[in-house]
């Protein structure tokens, strides 16, 4: 049922997002009179799911639910139908008017897919706020994956600024981290300043080691029991908080996992302090520890210690932090996809296709969190569109900026030749992103 609810999630809003992209090219090439063929949700190859005749456009859904198309007549698009260019140019065509006219009509699925992230992100702002961990709330500093800890990092440090920049909030540290191109860290360890400069290769390590970098730290206060483990046959309950291990005094979660990793296929002296009645009760316990360092308990996380600061907005302010969120989202997105041209990090290992864009989406029924996951695929989908290749809208502006700086027009058969090219390396990333999908689904670990 989970899995159901992520696929639904995702059908809806990537129809959604098609729809007002390609609405986007529909409205402009209408406002200049050319004639749209078809508008189609999802493709439709040899039938259609529905389909409705309009005066001058065809209008339907396919049966493949993958994105849809905007057929815009007399031009060299995705579908490579290039017989109506073997006939004289009608003045209803897109061949047929003057480039600045091709170029806002082209434009227009980028355009509406930012402009949607702007309703989307101003909407959030004045119903749910903005939420966010302040930086300042961390007082226990950070725990960090081993990856972090074999580049220098710490558990409990403290990150209190990037690149001389402090740090607000604790949701911006991994990208503030990972995006910047080799970023100085700041950290306060032990009561002192020290300085952690990274890497490509220390990007890299993080990004491929296919675990969180830093969670806040916690003590290790006992939210649920498995039945069956170690601490369940030794009669830890929840609630109950840990505070040594064979005698050793222990103050956070992330030295508990680590020491029973250590004592893995052990038994070890469990310490805790148990709320009986209002009176605080201390004892200590044998636990079995699993052959995989287990003894089947989870912790209570962060948010339970750390209190949840909330911007609200009228509606008035409401649309400068919409247009701020747009703004932060979009450069935000812009560096990841830089990172792809950086070797040395190793970014394309993460590259995601359609299971990673659906497993986005929470196994649950959440508005807000459909909204804004909408707004970042809706970026994503416009900043990956305005991408120079051809096939993609970027393609199309690319030329046409050249032919507005030079006065030629690219050739008929230039422009199919190019499209075929690009077409193949859009077929390519997305066969290598879903390739990655599959291997971190089922052969990965």
């Amino acid at each position: 049922m989970e899995i159901v609810i992520k696929i639904v999630q995702f059908i809806l809003s990537f129809s959604l997002l098609v729809l007002i992209h390609e609405f986007g090219h529909f409205i402009a090439a209408r406002a200049f009179g050319i004639r749209v063929e078809k508008f189609y949700l999802f493709f439709n190859p040899w039938f259609s799911l529905v389909k409705i005749k309009g005066r001058r456009t065809e209008f339907g859904i396919g049966w493949v639910p993958f994105g849809g198309y905007c057929k815009i007549a007399g031009m060299i698009d995705e579908s490579m139908d290039t017989e109506q260019l073997k006939q004289p140019p009608q003045s209803d065509e897109y061949r047929s008017k003057p480039a600045w006219q091709r170029l806002l009509v082209i434009s227009g699925g980028v355009i509406m897919n930012i402009i949607l992230a702007l309703i989307i992100y101003t909407g959030i702002s004045y119903v749910w706020g903005d939420d966010f961990f302040a930086g300042k709330d961390i007082r226990y500093g950070y725990a960090f994956s081993q990856a972090g800890r074999e580049i220098g990092f710490e558990n409990g440090d403290k990150i209190v600024g990037i690149n001389g920049r402090s740090v607000e909030r604790y949701n911006n540290v991994y990208m503030d981290m990972v995006l910047k191109r080799r970023p100085k860290v700041e950290i306060e360890r032990t009561g002192e300043l020290v300085t952690l400069a990274l890497s490509d290769d220390d990007a890299a390590a993080i990004l491929t080691s296919g675990e969180p970098l830093l969670r806040p730290r916690t003590p290790f206060v006992v939210e649920d029991v498995l039945a069956g483990g170690g601490a369940a046959g030794a009669g830890i309950v929840p609630g109950d908080s840990l505070v040594a291990l064979d005698g050793t005094p222990l103050g956070f979660a992330d030295q508990y996992l680590d020491a029973f990793k250590a004592h893995s296929g052990q038994t070890v002296e469990v310490t805790l302090v148990r709320d009986s009645a209002g009176t605080a009760l201390r004892q200590t316990l044998p636990v079995a520890v699993s052959d995989k360092g287990t003894i089947g308990i989870s912790y209570y996380l962060f948010d339970r210690y750390i209190p949840l600061t909330t911007l609200r907005y009228n509606f008035w302010q409401s649309i400068p932090a919409g247009f701020n969120r747009t703004g932060l989202e979009v450069s935000n997105y812009w560096k990841q996809f830089e990172l792809l041209f950086r070797p040395k990090v190793k970014a394309y290992k993460s590259l995601g296709g359609p299971i990673a864009i659906g497993n986005i989406f929470p196994s649950y029924w959440s508005l807000e969190a459909f909204w804004r996951i909408t707004a970042f695929l809706s970026i994503v989908l416009a900043v990956m569109n305005i991408l120079p290749i051809p096939g993609l809208d970027g393609g199309h502006i690319l030329f046409l900026l050249v032919e507005v700086i030079t006065g030629r027009k690219p050739s008929d058969k230039f422009l199919e030749t190019v499209q075929w090219i690009g077409l193949i390396l859009i077929f390519t990333l997305i066969s290598f992103a879903t390739g990655n999908d599959i291997y971190r689904l089922f052969l990965k670990g």
